[in-house]
């Protein structure tokens, strides 16, 4: 293993990451090393970070949990993954437990989350157990243009609204709206849109939405200062144009915001479907009975199975989302000043970091 192997670890709230060397041996039985391609920086990144959101894990901590890259050491029973290009779940459920055999790895009580239940992604290597990992072809990356690297955020920014999708049922022709359209918000409009939906791109930032309008947006609406009935209104007569139901909507919140939880409560209709993706600390009051009136329902959305993870993947590679034009590289070395971009919205794309 290299000598040069090293970590950027989260010491306290608020604080710059330190760079500490990182001991990599041989992996236990089921388990492998990833020798790292990259990882992205995630909204949650910034909520342990500056939020006061609890990881799961004590302090100190290497943050991160969409990550790609190769195999380099297995464990026990793991050898088949030697030398593999792979991306890791960013939940890793156990695969045994009867939640697990029963399709509910989501809310396995052994799940692991790199970055909070153990050390995560912003480092060079990651210990990490074999059950679950997502295979890549990287011929068929470079195909079309991509590496390794920029795939990292298959791991979450992707995949997580690829299962919200799923679960909403969305088939050809329900009207979709996306709250949010800036990095995990950006694929779910195109995923929703890849299922056939209908759908209308909501954020408060111009950029956004110009960005998201050519990758599956059918409308867009700029939300800031919005009238919820108004806007309510706007969203039924687009969907009566286009010959969508004006019941059954699919609402995806991932702005991770109160003020989209609120608009999103305010989009309900008969028979519709809230899936809340993005996550907030701040509380917003709802009234339920709203729910017993439409017959809608609300779905959580934590993470994703991974054998959903193939077949997100293979809308990238297929071509039915565009994933290049909303990512970009940057050194690991300067984790520091990109995680505060990140949070000062200074990013037009989603960062990857690259040991």
């Amino acid at each position: 293993m290299s000598n040069e192997a090293h970590q950027w670890v989260m010491t306290a709230l608020g604080q710059p990451f330190e760079r500490r060397p990182l001991a990599v041996t041989d992996p236990p039985a089921g388990q492998v090393v990833v020798e790292i391609a990259g990882c992205g920086v995630c909204h949650t990144d910034l909520g342990f970070l500056y939020d006061g959101v609890r990881t799961n894990h004590p302090l100190p901590l290497t943050l991160g949990h969409e990550i790609s890259g190769h195999v380099v050491a297995t464990g026990e029973g793991a050898a088949d993954w030697q030398g593999r290009a792979v991306i890791i779940p960013a939940v890793m459920p156990c695969g045994v437990c009867d939640l697990c055999r029963r399709g509910k790895g989501t809310i396995c009580p052994h799940q692991k989350m790199p970055g909070n239940d153990i050390d995560g992604g912003f480092a060079t290597h990651i210990t990490v157990p074999a059950h679950g990992l997502c295979p890549v072809d990287e011929d068929r990356l470079a195909a079309i243009g991509l590496g390794l690297a920029d795939v990292s955020v298959v791991a979450d920014a992707v995949t997580t609204p690829y299962q919200a999708v799923t679960q909403a049922e969305v088939t050809p022709g329900t009207l979709c709206v996306v709250i949010g359209v800036g990095g995990v918000g950006g694929y779910c409009a195109q995923i929703a849109a890849a299922f056939g939906g209908v759908v209308v791109a909501l954020d408060v930032d111009d950029a956004k939405l110009e960005a998201i309008a050519p990758h599956g947006a059918a409308k867009t609406i700029n939300v800031k200062g919005a009238d919820p009935r108004g806007l309510r209104k706007e969203i039924a007569a687009f969907a009566k144009e286009r010959g969508a139901s004006s019941r059954e909507w699919a609402i995806f919140e991932c702005s991770g915001t109160a003020a989209g939880q609120t608009t999103a409560w305010s989009l309900l209709v008969h028979g519709a479907t809230l899936a809340i993706v993005g996550f907030t600390m701040d509380r917003v009051e709802v009234r339920l009975s709203n729910l017993m009136a439409f017959h809608a329902r609300v779905l959580g959305n934590w993470g994703c199975t991974p054998d959903l993870y193939p077949a997100a993947l293979d809308l990238i590679l297929d071509r039915r989302i565009e994933l290049g034009a909303f990512v970009e590289r940057h050194p690991l070395a300067e984790i520091n000043r990109v995680i505060e971009d990140a949070h000062a919205h200074r990013l037009a794309r989603r960062a990857v970091m690259v040991p």
